[in-house]
């Protein structure tokens, strides 16, 4: 990505190339062209369900149980929920969460290549030269170590310049670059509602106190009694009884 492939392609001295230059209008023309491959796509899902929300604190737990804390959550970040935008403040605790992450990443090279045509002003073997345009304005152009040039047929290095040839050089830069870009995706789902209370019959339970048995004796011996009993034969009885004691006392009298 970093890296730079610069080469020069052409730096020839010859009268009969001037007629394939370029106009003296533009002195240096650049050309920039993108070449991309393939892209490759990396999709991350995470799920999680809401606990809490508090202000704009929102606490979730994972699908690994997990608990996280997503601390100021801006009003601006929205959850898409059966089809309506929601906030933080729309959230409930129980609502499902499912955010997705897809990442698309697309190398591509991005060649320039710059093309020129002067007479030699100056030369610094073997790093640089300074070549009069046809503007009549100089540049400076840096010569890549070990370039060779062909002059008259020959090929000389930085060293063979002179001042007063005429040039044209090509220089070519390919620069690697890798796009990434993400697009995320935030949706929920409402907690589902509660289940109405089942209809199950009611039992009643009714307490009856029971008597202990000592109290219960006495109720026991009264319903022993027969229903016609009374004191009348008692009566009866012991009247009986006095007059035979007071007919028995007369006749001891007599006696």
């Amino acid at each position: 990505m970093k890296m730079q492939k610069i080469s020069y392609l052409s730096l020839l001295t010859a009268v009969a190339f001037v007629v394939l230059v370029v106009s003296a209008a533009s002195q240096v023309q650049t050309q920039t062209s993108v070449a991309h491959e393939p892209s490759t796509h990396q999709v991350s899902v995470e799920r999680g369900e809401v606990v809490l929300v508090d202000g704009n604190d929102l606490v979730v737990k994972m699908e690994d149980g997990s608990l996280r804390h997503i601390p100021n959550v801006p009003d601006s970040a929205k959850v898409e929920v059966d089809g309506k935008q929601m906030g933080i403040h729309d959230l409930q605790p129980g609502m499902k969460l499912e955010h997705t992450v897809t990442t698309t990443t697309t190398p591509r090279t991005i060649t320039t290549v710059q093309s020129v045509t002067g007479q030699v002003w100056h030369v610094s073997p073997p790093t640089s030269v300074i070549l009069k345009l046809e503007d009549g304005t100089n540049q400076k152009f840096s010569i890549p170590k070990g370039q060779k040039f062909k002059i008259d047929g020959q090929m000389v290095d930085a060293w063979g310049l002179r001042k007063g040839m005429k040039v044209s050089a090509t220089k070519v830069v390919e620069v690697p670059e890798v796009l990434v870009s993400r697009e995320k995706k935030l949706t929920g789902t409402m907690p589902p509602p509660a289940a109405p209370p089942a209809d199950v019959p009611i039992l009643v339970v009714f307490v009856q106190h029971v008597p202990s048995p000592a109290a219960a004796q006495p109720e026991m011996a009264a319903a022993e009694l027969p229903k016609t009993g009374s004191l009348v034969p008692l009566i009866g009885l012991l009247g009986l009884a006095f007059t035979g004691a007071s007919f028995g006392l007369r006749l001891l009298q007599r006696a």
